[in-house]
């Protein structure tokens, strides 16, 4: 049986990347409800799976201390809150997912747990969350910090976090609600549980004031690629969101994720590993390169590696623009990471040329034609690489609507993508189980 293809969205809730917001085509109104209602209609003409809102705590300060170079390039900054805008995202459509981003680091799990139950039910079991442990120093010190707790402590938090968000989900059983007006018995005390949890990061009673969600628990999306990350998402992530610099490195990812959630006893298919696109597309490929190059141009070196401090954690001022980069100890992103060695060694990159191809990087290797698009995706399912792509706009609307009225329409006629929606939930169109009450043991375990 042919594999069918999964696709999401990556959408900042700001402006998007370090030089999409000058693109001639770009909207400025990234800061109007209207802005994010016109994006969601796009992907849902595409029958995209859900599109998904990264986020951060701060305005960065990596590059030299400083959180002048975000603010002047718009990297990594303005950050509206994502919860209220995949909140108007979903109002406006009927089918596609949408998923929020929130920090296991400066949250609570009883927050966190009441509200993406509340969006799945308002949304009728279409939402996910994106979890993550933050990466920056400065959002650490927006709470209290003077810098981000080591790798392993903030997947330690995130561990017992997504332990207790997921009993509070089940404190309700799907049938606790009679409604009975006859006999004025709304629902059934036995059906509801307390958690009475005590553990290294956090007490909580419970139960939630939501009952269980539509979708047992909200779509769960992670993208750790370091040693900690890896092991959290095979016990907990339904989605993994990564990004790689080659087939190769995306093989060795995907192979090494699967078998983990087999050695976990879950099902490897019931986890969809989804790498970063950005694809530019053209009428053919001298045309796409053509756009490609002049998007580059766009894009200082100072911006591109404001970008690239951001996503590590590190000042990459103290290093020499026109030699090559040293090895990082303790790095934000190690995905992002990853990627910049892999490519910086195989084309023999100094600093600053990382900085102008960090900024204008196209992950996937995908500017060409719609067709050329398509055979990219196409040969990275078949090789075993991926489950379907995440796609980020070069430059909002107009890169969705290319990807939509281009490359959708090929991967259909191809018999890879769908023409319609499965189901109704987002767990539906992804192919996903419900997870039944208590499936949290499974998981921790």
């Amino acid at each position: 049986m042919t594999r069918q293809i999964h696709l999401g969205a990556f959408l900042n809730a700001g402006v998007q990347g370090t030089a999409g917001w000058r693109h001639p085509d770009a909207s400025p109104k990234f800061l109007t409800a209207d802005h994010y209602v016109r994006m969601a209609k796009i992907l849902e003409e595409g029958r995209f799976d859900f599109a998904f809102v990264p986020d951060a705590l701060s305005v960065p300060r990596s590059l030299g201390g400083s959180f002048a170079p975000a603010v002047n390039w718009g990297s990594g900054t303005p950050r509206l809150d994502p919860i209220p805008v995949v909140s108007m995202m979903a109002a406006a459509t009927t089918h596609l997912g949408v998923a929020a981003t929130v920090s296991t680091g400066y949250h609570e799990p009883y927050n966190v747990a009441r509200e993406f139950a509340t969006l799945d039910h308002l949304t009728g079991g279409r939402s996910g969350w994106n979890v993550v442990t933050s990466f920056q120093d400065a959002e650490a010190q927006n709470f209290g910090q003077r810098r981000l707790p080591p790798r392993d402590q903030r997947y330690g938090r995130a561990e017992e976090f997504l332990e207790v968000t997921t009993r509070l989900w089940d404190s309700w059983a799907d049938d606790a609600i009679v409604g009975d007006k006859q006999s004025g018995v709304f629902g059934r005390p036995e059906a509801v549980e307390a958690l009475d949890h005590e553990g290294e990061h956090f007490r909580v009673r419970g139960p939630l004031s939501v009952p269980r969600p539509p979708q047992g628990y909200p779509v769960i999306i992670q993208a750790g690629a370091s040693e900690s990350g890896r092991s959290f998402a095979a016990r907990w992530a339904d989605v993994i969101f990564c990004s790689h610099a080659s087939l190769e490195s995306a093989i060795a990812f995907y192979t090494d994720v699967k078998a983990r959630a087999a050695a976990h006893g879950r099902d490897p298919d019931q986890l969809k590993i989804l790498p970063a696109a950005t694809p530019v597309i053209g009428r053919d490929t001298a045309d796409a390169i053509a756009r490609h190059e002049a998007f580059a141009d766009l894009v200082s070196v100072e911006a591109g590696l404001s970008r690239l401090a951001y996503h590590v954690n590190v000042d990459l001022t103290k290093y020499d623009p026109d030699g090559p980069l040293p090895p990082l100890e303790e790095v934000g992103v190690e995905g992002h990471y990853r990627e910049v060695v892999e490519f910086a060694a195989k084309n023999e990159l100094t600093v600053g040329q990382i900085g102008r191809w960090y900024g204008a990087r196209t992950e996937g290797s995908m500017v060409g034609s719609a067709g050329e698009i398509a055979d990219v995706i196409e040969q990275w399912v078949d090789a075993g690489a991926a489950d379907g792509f995440v796609i980020q706009a070069a430059h909002v609307p107009g890169s969705f609507d290319e990807f939509v009225t281009g490359v959708v329409p090929e991967l259909q006629r191809r018999g890879r993508f769908r023409t319609e929606y499965e189901g109704t939930t987002l767990r539906d169109n992804l192919g996903l189980n419900r997870p039944g009450r208590g499936e949290w043991k499974a998981r921790r375990a």
